[in-house]
């Protein structure tokens, strides 16, 4: 079974840890498949960056994460794109129709700002 799971790294008392993609046999920082990003928990607000596309394809043929990996996925509502790649959508499809949906609001409001200034000026 795959687990994705988290990979301390760092020295005493100063942990970073990698996300990575590993069989449940594998210690906890020994052999693993592929490294899918990086979480550093000591920094205000804790840092998390990970491949979407690559743990969606992950997750999509079966790997299980564990419940710390769980939340970052779940944050980055990753498991509401899930359904989309098992119709058979690509990872990095389902991945990139998500950030310009999720720009679209935002672009949508500076355009609306943007003509609210030209009308002030106007008048």
């Amino acid at each position: 079974m795959v687990k994705i799971r988290l990979r301390r790294h760092g020295k005493k008392g100063q942990p970073t840890y990698r996300i990575v993609v590993a069989e449940v046999t594998s210690p906890r920082d020994g052999r693993f498949i592929e490294t899918l990003g990086h979480y550093n928990p000591r920094t205000e607000p804790e840092t998390v960056v990970f491949d979407q596309a690559r743990a969606l394809y992950w997750l999509s043929v079966g790997a299980q994460p564990t419940d710390s990996v769980r939340r970052f996925f779940e944050r980055e509502q990753l498991f509401d794109m899930l359904p989309r790649v098992h119709a058979g959508e690509s990872p990095e499809a389902v991945v990139g129709t998500a950030a310009t949906v999720a720009e679209t609001p935002v672009a949508e409001a500076e355009v609306e700002r943007a003509e609210e200034v030209a009308v002030t000026a106007d008048a």
